[in-house]
């Protein structure tokens, strides 16, 4: 484990990381597969989008080192529909000189360990690109299980893209009955 993966704090993202976490983001919309978005959102949008998550009370978090934000994950809800409250989706992103290092497997765990404590039941993966052999890779390294492939489902860079699906059970995950309440 590299000095910069020791010496990271994980905490919860504020208003004024969204600057660097956008810039992040946009790294990948402009060169990565990771996802499908194809033009970088607007710091208005990225604000929005933080406020969502926040808004339902769902982890949104950074890895900071050095006092710089390195990388940031978040969860939010798979679908709006009521009988999926349990079942959340994440998302993570690191900055090209964070990544390989275990970074994403430090936001990733404490995504999972924040989601389970709210009461989620399962954590989605839907990762672009079925050649994405870190995301793959980090996600695998959290419990998560490969549950399928959406087959040229995206169009980027001149070519077709699969989705990889990968899910991974929280707390009792399906053994018990889920009650009243939910996630959000």
């Amino acid at each position: 484990m590299s000095e910069r993966v020791q010496a990271a704090l994980i905490r919860p993202c504020q208003l004024n990381d969204l600057t660097t976490v956008r810039a992040i983001y946009a790294q990948a919309v402009e060169q990565g597969t990771g996802t499908f978005e194809l033009d970088t959102p607007t710091l208005e949008e990225m604000q929005r989008r933080h406020a969502d998550v926040q808004s339902k009370g769902l982890p949104w978090l950074v890895a900071e080192a050095d006092g710089r934000v390195l990388g940031y994950a978040y969860a939010n809800a798979f679908r709006p529909r009521p009988a999926y409250r349990f079942f959340l989706e994440d998302s993570i992103y690191l900055s090209p000189d964070a990544q390989g290092q275990g970074l994403g497997r430090l936001l990733l765990a404490e995504l999972v360990a924040r989601c389970t404590a709210l009461g989620a039941r399962q954590l989605l993966a839907v990762i672009g690109d079925s050649q994405n052999a870190a995301s793959i890779g980090v996600h695998r390294s959290c419990g998560f299980q490969h549950t399928g492939v959406l087959k040229n489902s995206g169009w980027k860079f001149g070519r077709w893209l699969d989705v990889v699906l990968m899910q991974r059970s929280l707390g009792p995950g399906a053994s018990q009955p889920a009650g009243a309440g939910g996630v959000r």
